[in-house]
């Protein structure tokens, strides 16, 4: 699936609600040119742990024992790199192809808590062009759309689709390129490099500087510790328990504090 097929592209002026069909063509063009410029803007702090991560999935497909082609079409096609790593035990281990395809839809649990949350901004689309939209979302386009629209009044406009867009577009390109680089590189990377050590370096080098608030402290905290005991639960299920905790403490933590004088 390629980002020009599956990405929703404009018919015509009107993007959302609130665009007219006698709206300046020339000034809607320079606003989804500027609220795609202000994603990429965004994102881009992300991209060093998105190709970190892109790289060792990469190298762990292949050491795993896929096949340099298996390997490309499940970076590809899945374009999940928690259930990709998830899996890829399971799959080395023979395992019943039931529970492999169970224990990836575990570890994606958060994607339904996603969508939930990004469909008042873009039901006005076609569901294909949805269903586009959701194979390009990534966790970092969410954190990073949801505080900057979330109390919006109006909702599903053309600045809100391109500035999503603008956070999701660099991170899949960055995520293939990188893995795909991992992919035909793996044979070459001694298994006793910590690769996987430098990944979670990477995440917290653009997780920490994300604790700004004290309802996104609240989160963090919260699902640290339901992931932390979590561990013993099989299927990864502790991760997914993780995501509800984490949504549901930072969502109490706002209005928490908002009601305090």
């Amino acid at each position: 699936m390629s980002s020009e097929s599956a990405l929703p592209q404009p018919q015509g002026p009107a993007d959302g609600p609130g665009e007219g069909p006698n709206e300046d063509p020339g000034a809607a063009r320079q606003e989804r040119i500027a609220a795609f410029r202000a994603g990429v803007h965004a994102i881009v702090p992300a991209l060093i742990a998105t190709a970190t991560w892109g790289l060792v999935t990469g190298v762990a497909m292949v050491k795993s024992g896929l096949t340099e082609t298996m390997a490309l079409a499940m970076t590809l096609l899945l374009y999940a790199g928690s259930a990709q790593l998830t899996s890829l035990p399971l799959i080395a281990t023979g395992a019943p192809l039931w529970l492999i395809f169970a224990a990836g839809c575990v570890v994606n649990l958060r994607f339904i808590i996603f969508g939930a949350a990004l469909h008042p901004y873009f039901r006005h689309m076609s569901w294909p062009k949805r269903l586009g939209l959701g194979y390009f979302t990534t966790d970092m386009g969410f954190v990073l759309f949801m505080p900057r629209f979330g109390d919006s009044a109006e909702r599903g406009t053309r600045e809100q689709l391109w500035f999503f867009m603008g956070t999701i577009v660099p991170g899949w390109l960055v995520w293939q390129s990188s893995s795909i680089v991992g992919i035909y590189l793996g044979a070459m990377v001694p298994t006793n490099w910590s690769l996987d050590f430098a990944a979670v370096l990477a995440l917290l080098a653009i997780t920490v500087p994300l604790a700004s608030s004290k309802p996104m402290l609240v989160s963090m905290l919260a699902a640290g510790v339901v992931a932390w005991v979590g561990q013993v639960l099989p299927l990864r299920l502790g991760l997914a328990a993780a995501v509800v905790a984490g949504v549901v403490a930072g969502m109490w933590a706002e209005r928490f504090f908002k009601a305090r004088p």
